[in-house]
């Protein structure tokens, strides 16, 4: 069984693995009410990168952590792909629908940790 911070890396080197940029992690972790411990939130430059990010995150979590995610909706416009893998939602966006919805900034009392980007 993957724990949840297994889950938060493996999900991560999936990013990482397709460029994905400007990771964050959203701990909810002591906040009432959330739908899930924890949000990654990333983006793409493309329709088609944020589409090869959410490919290798389904890849890469399926073979280091045999585990799949439950759901995964927005694929198709690619604008912003969210994968639901229980505890762990996956958010890859384009910067522009990132900025407009701005996850990150819905609560206010989560610790965020910004992921250096890889070149």
């Amino acid at each position: 069984m993957t724990t949840t911070k297994q889950l938060l890396k493996t999900i991560t080197k999936g990013i990482q693995e397709k460029k994905g940029q400007d990771i964050t992690v959203v701990d909810l972790t002591g906040i009432d009410g959330t739908i899930a411990d924890y949000f990654i939130i990333c983006q793409g430059n493309s329709p088609a990168q944020v589409e090869a990010i959410t490919e290798s995150i389904g890849d890469v979590v399926r073979v280091d952590a045999g585990e799949k995610p439950l759901n995964v909706i927005g694929l198709g416009n690619d604008q912003w792909v969210a994968m639901d893998y229980t505890d762990v939602l996956v958010h890859i966006f384009l910067p522009e629908t990132r900025s407009f919805y701005a996850l990150e900034n819905l609560w206010e009392d989560a610790k965020l940790t910004k992921i250096p980007n890889v070149d």
